[in-house]
């Protein structure tokens, strides 16, 4: 799901993947990405970086603390539950977060996955 100001409606695995390991950091309109996501622990992040982004959970900690660690990034904003990821993303322009069964609502917009 993504902030009703991102013009975005599909974005394939891999833009996902380098979306949430911070390798692309903007949104073609120049937006800044705002990502936010579940505690690696959280069985709805585990499932989505196995079955959407393909890559682990400790893999993706890996990447975000080295760029943390080198200076050449940030980590995503880590946030409590699913309720508090959907707040956080329907009041950030340019946010981007995920969930399970998430339905079009004010403020969000749900995209579709290619491959």
């Amino acid at each position: 799901m993504v902030n009703q100001s991102v013009e975005h409606t599909k974005l394939s695995k891999l833009e996902l993947r380098r979306i949430f390991s911070k390798r692309i950091t903007r949104w073609p309109d120049g937006q800044p990405i705002v990502v936010f996501v579940l505690a690696s622990n959280n069985p709805v992040h585990q499932r989505f970086s196995k079955e959407i982004l393909k890559i682990f959970p400790y893999q993706l900690d890996r990447i975000w603390n080295k760029m943390i660690f080198s200076g050449v990034g940030s980590a995503p904003i880590v946030v409590k539950d699913l309720e508090t990821l959907l707040a956080e993303v329907r009041n950030t322009p340019g946010a981007i977060g995920y969930g399970e069964n998430i339905a079009e609502q004010g403020g969000l917009h749900v995209i579709e996955i290619i491959r």
